[in-house]
């Protein structure tokens, strides 16, 4: 299995916001660059959109960024959504972290992966047992 770069909804605002977000979508974009120079798949996990997507009006950004970039949306699978609930509590932390906790599952699905991140405490946190998956914050 590959490499992979997961984003979490911060890396992905960053990304389709760009002139809006600044230095985060800098440091999004710097990764993003090193994960294609790598070779590696770009994912975002389909529990992200429903953090990100709030309407056709504003959803344009997102959509020209998923369309555009090479960057696939990993569905949610029971598969998924199991180790998902066992990252969480592994992590003793509540499902107000769900979405958070479906990103380092699916990071789970590679071989070696990064999580680029607006939160890198918590996914910090939730992927710290698992050494193929690293986290950087943007």
């Amino acid at each position: 299995m590959a490499e992979a770069l997961i984003l979490d909804s911060e890396a992905v605002n960053a990304l389709a916001n760009a002139t809006a977000r600044g230095v985060l979508a800098e440091r999004a974009r710097a990764i993003l660059t090193v994960a294609y120079e790598r070779g590696a798949l770009v994912r975002v996990p389909a529990p992200v959109l429903a953090e990100v997507c709030r309407g056709p009006r504003y959803d344009a950004p997102i959509d020209h960024l998923l369309a555009s970039h090479g960057i696939a949306v990993c569905d949610l699978t029971q598969t998924v959504a199991r180790r998902a609930g066992h990252v969480l509590g592994r992590a003793k932390l509540s499902s107000a972290h769900a979405v958070d906790a479906f990103v380092v599952a699916t990071a789970l699905l590679f071989d070696a992966s990064v999580i680029a991140t607006g939160d890198p405490s918590d996914m910090r946190r939730l992927a710290s047992p698992f050494k193929q998956v690293r986290v950087f914050a943007i």
